[in-house]
């Protein structure tokens, strides 16, 4: 029987293993990434570990910025100083708001530190395929942000469709503001019927791979095959490097079926209330909810 040493075997996620290594690692940087690069330019904090990367906005974001993104599988052995860290770091950002939690593997129970379990989404991949359909409804012209205006329609289209309920009632800066338009990775674009905006999608390139961010249309005008011409668009302007996205149940058949994913796996998402901790002065975190 062959005798096998321990010596230089790796997991693939030891913090100096290359980028791109796997299409997986490369996804997890870059979904970090994606939440770091707008908190950063909004003026929030970032937190890296080898094992976790954290953004806080330091006020409600619907969870979209106030986000951890595990970089390796949080075990039993190292999840309490881990989890005690995070609870540190939220508590310091003051505010409130939701904080979300988001695996790749299976993870220890995580509700008696306050987390509740959200859902198990599938990661859904698309290798580069050549051109794609562009032709949207007639109805539909989709137009990409260039300036604090289509920001302004992208946010309030955002929030009220997705919906990000504890951003409501809707107040202009409370999502994004113009300061995220300097980062040529992130990608925004407003679907419009008429001069009403009526859909937005977002794609953020890194690591050599494109993150479908994000991608809403208000309830009154689903249906129409506004997702599709949205989703064909972001895939167009991703150029020849795969997508890999986190969808819902509901629009995971529709990426399958028109636009060319395929399923890879499930992901283990936890949200929280953010940890109870001073309040935060800080002017630059502006555009709160009062």
């Amino acid at each position: 029987m062959a005798v096998y040493s321990e010596a230089g075997l790796q997991t693939g996620w030891e913090p100096d293993t290359p980028v791109d290594d796997t299409l997986l690692r490369r996804y997890l940087l870059n979904l970090a990434e994606s939440h770091a690069a707008p908190g950063r330019a909004l003026g929030g904090r970032t937190l890296r570990r080898d094992d976790l990367a954290a953004t806080d906005l330091g006020r409600p974001t619907g969870f979209m910025l106030n986000t951890v993104v595990l970089l390796r599988p949080l075990d039993d052995a190292g999840s309490q100083e881990a989890l005690d860290e995070l609870d540190a770091f939220y508590a310091a950002g003051g505010g409130t708001g939701t904080v979300a939690l988001v695996s790749a593997w299976p993870t220890p129970d995580l509700r008696s530190r306050g987390w509740q379990l959200a859902g198990h989404p599938p990661l859904l991949l698309r290798p580069p395929a050549g051109p794609v359909d562009t032709t949207g409804p007639q109805r539909l012209s989709i137009v990409e942000v260039d300036g604090p205006e289509r920001l302004e329609h992208w946010c309030r289209v955002t929030v009220d469709g997705y919906p990000f309920d504890e951003l409501q009632p809707y107040q202009p800066g409370s999502l994004l503001d113009e300061r995220v338009l300097g980062d040529h990775r992130l990608r925004l674009w407003v679907g419009y019927e008429g001069d009403t905006p009526v859909c937005t999608g977002a794609l953020f390139v890194e690591h050599g791979l494109g993150q479908l961010w994000l991608a809403t249309t208000l309830p009154g005008v689903r249906g129409r095959g506004y997702y599709r011409a949205m989703a064909a668009r972001r895939i167009a302007a991703a150029g020849d490097v795969p997508l890999a996205a986190v969808f819902s149940d509901l629009s995971r058949p529709a990426a399958e079926r028109q636009l060319g994913f395929l399923p890879l796996m499930r992901f283990t998402l936890w949200v929280r209330p953010r940890p109870a901790g001073a309040e935060r002065d800080d002017d630059d975190a502006r555009g709160d909810p009062s």
